[in-house]
């Protein structure tokens, strides 16, 4: 159930899907090649998972999904309590996307003015990468319904289907963020079959993207390159004649290969693939948000920093995060390396350092740092280690742990 166990940590949820296979910890930690006592500390939340390669193979070898694992997702409730991820979910799985021929539309549904809205869906992007990602939840549900209405209309409405792509694309970015995993791959499964009808090459690789961050988001890494190499060849024709656009998003392909590289442990391939990312950002020659991709040189540097990450180069990460400035760039994108350096500075124990970058996000974008299970897991692993005075009540890290709702 959604936001039921929170508390949780990674070990906890290792320990119970282990328990639940039959399986010793000596069994689990044969099938994926570690000691008895390396799972036992993991288990007791002794010791930290540092790479998310190591997390896919637990996966596998429990037979769950990545997200069960890292954490299910919160409930991302607004000032009122409402949570409309269920609102969304009902969106996506209307009986009317089975077939079309049977849910024709009705006469009587009024076709949305694609042009008013294309313009909020815009608008809702801007949400998002600002770090009001609540926004975005709340608007996605009518979204969504006038997206499939304009489809439904697509013989007279020419901008139905890239308008859909774009929709569609925002879902699947927006869910992946909060951990809803498998709506995310529907949505994006969505994106670029609208994409593939609108005919137009920079849609087809703008839903590209939400297709490789949907399959990133389920530990899918090799698909997730294919997906960005086949993507990055449609575009040549459009990168050859210097379009921006094109630019940007073979940047950001390149940029989410790497990521996916540097989570299955392939170095060469990230670097090869973060070299030719900052190629596409010397030629575009500056930081810029062509259909909301943030590229430029600075996005690659904060690439840079994620995927060394993942890679377990955590004191570069400490090194060279710190001073990092990316005030140019979208909240989400800037709160988005604050966690990664928060992570960095607690996988080295410098937790007075962590919590002050945890702080700094949750002042710039609240609910991002609230529900991100990266966020939940380093509160805990900070939790562990710190005898807080007066019971803990009264610090900010304890108010911090409570609102990502990190302990119980």
């Amino acid at each position: 159930m959604r936001g039921a166990a929170d508390h949780l940590s990674i070990g906890d949820r290792i320990a119970f899907y282990r328990a639940r296979r039959g399986l010793t910890q000596a069994v689990l930690a044969s099938l994926i090649g570690r000691s008895e006592d390396w799972l036992s500390k993991i288990e007791r939340g002794e010791r930290d998972i540092r790479r998310i390669d190591v997390l896919v193979d637990l996966a596998h070898a429990l037979r769950v999904n990545l997200g069960d694992l890292i954490g299910e997702p919160m409930l991302l409730e607004d000032a009122d309590g409402n949570d409309d991820v269920p609102a969304i979910r009902d969106a996506l799985m209307t009986p009317r996307r089975l077939s079309r021929v049977l849910f024709a539309a009705p006469e009587s549904d009024q076709v949305p003015d694609a042009d008013r809205v294309a313009r909020l869906t815009e608008n809702i992007w801007a949400q998002y990468q600002a770090g009001r990602v609540g926004q975005s939840v709340a608007a996605l549900p009518d979204l969504i319904r006038s997206a499939q209405l304009l489809e439904s209309n697509a013989a007279t409405v020419p901008e139905a289907w890239a308008c859909s792509a774009r929709i569609h694309h925002l879902a699947a970015t927006t869910l992946s963020k909060i951990g809803e995993a498998d709506l995310s791959w529907i949505a994006a499964e969505r994106a670029m079959g609208a994409a593939d009808q609108s005919g137009d090459p920079l849609v087809l690789a703008s839903a590209a993207r939400s297709g490789a961050h949907a399959l990133l988001a389920i530990g899918r890494y090799d698909d997730a390159i294919q997906l960005g190499q086949t993507a990055t060849a449609w575009l040549q024709p459009q990168v050859r004649a210097s379009d921006p656009a094109a630019l940007s998003l073979l940047g950001m392909l390149n940029l989410r290969m790497a990521v996916a590289a540097a989570r299955r442990q392939d170095r060469s391939t990230r670097n090869e693939l973060m070299t030719y990312a900052q190629r596409a950002a010397e030629q575009l020659g500056a930081d810029a948000n062509y259909w909301q991709t943030a590229f430029g040189p600075t996005n690659v540097l904060l690439h840079q920093l994620s995927t060394a990450l993942d890679l377990g180069d955590v004191a570069y990460v400490v090194d060279h995060g710190s001073g990092v400035t990316a005030e140019n760039l979208p909240a989400e994108r800037r709160i988005s390396h604050k966690i990664d350096l928060a992570r960095a500075q607690s996988y080295l124990a410098d937790d007075d350092a962590a919590i002050t970058s945890l702080l700094d996000a949750e002042s710039q974008a609240p609910q991002l740092v609230h529900h991100s299970p990266a966020v939940r897991e380093t509160v805990r692993s900070i939790h562990r280690r710190t005898r807080v005075s007066n019971g803990g009540k009264s610090s900010a890290f304890m108010l911090l742990a409570e609102r990502c709702r990190a302990i119980a």
